[in-house]
């Protein structure tokens, strides 16, 4: 079993302004980066203080090395924000981890830097209420979706197939979410031991697989809408990204290793 980031070493800053009581907490939103000043600012001003209170959350940045203006935009908004101080380049599975790790809630919310929930009042209720009815699924799959203003006719087609491809896999009990955003009560997560900190990529594949194997339940939300942008598939096409995504799902899934070494971050 995979222990949660016994290896990894971080220092946490917590921003006693907006901090909630951890008695109060319902669940807390993760979001590791990595040289994301151009994009954060934009995700984290959505959840600001007042909604925090309201709905009861921590908001949590775990940076994986930043040496731009990351850190110093993730202090101004985010109630706890993990350092990494080792030298060796971070996966993003030991900066989810390290979240992980600081957070004072029963559930965990991993969110991706460059992408943002549809609606966020939606976003925020749906995972309230299912935070407070345990039982209900174990991990939630969000429905994925370009950006209104990027999306393409090709773009529509490919989401549309894939958010049923995910959906389809949930139904028969195989596993599955895309890493741009993923739901999971930490009881599960804690004993499953994490993201594997070995994985450059299909970390998010491999947890939510590790998830079904052990008899959790997932549930695929057709009311949490995440949007991204499509800029991978821009530069690399739609055939290539899919080979990618195969070719290290086919690996972890059998060799439990990654087949790429690193996953490029698009800017």
């Amino acid at each position: 079993m995979n222990t949660i980031t016994q290896k990894t070493v971080a220092k946490t800053r917590k921003n006693k302004t907006t901090e909630i009581e951890k008695s109060t907490l319902k669940f807390s939103i993760i979001v590791p980066t990595y040289f994301e000043e151009a994009i954060l600012e934009q995700l984290l001003k959505k959840f600001d203080t007042s909604l925090r209170k309201k709905y009861k959350f921590e908001l949590i940045v775990s940076d994986g090395g930043s040496t731009d203006k990351t850190l110093e935009i993730a202090k101004k908004y985010a109630d706890k924000v993990v350092e990494k101080v080792k030298e060796e380049k971070q996966t993003i599975s030991e900066g989810r981890n390290c979240g992980a790790n600081v957070a004072s809630s029963d559930v965990l919310v991993f969110l991706n830097a460059d992408c943002m929930p549809q609606n966020i009042i939606d976003f925020l209720e749906y995972i309230s209420k299912w935070a407070d009815d345990a039982s209900q699924s174990d991990a939630i799959a969000c429905k994925v979706k370009a950006f209104e203003e990027e999306e393409l006719v090709r773009d529509k087609i490919f989401y549309f197939l894939h958010n049923n491809y995910v959906k389809f896999l949930n139904f028969i009990g195989l596993g599955m979410g895309r890493g741009e955003c993923q739901i999971i009560r930490k009881k599960v997560f804690t004993e499953l031991g994490g993201y594997n900190e070995k994985f450059a990529a299909g970390e998010d594949f491999d947890l939510y697989r590790r998830i079904a194997k052990n008899g959790y339940n997932i549930k695929f939300s057709e009311k949490l809408l995440i949007m991204e942008s499509p800029r991978r598939f821009r530069k690399y096409g739609y055939m290539k990204t899919i080979w990618f995504w195969t070719l290290n799902a086919i690996t972890v899934m059998f060799f439990n290793k990654s087949a790429s070494k690193e996953w490029e971050a698009i800017r």
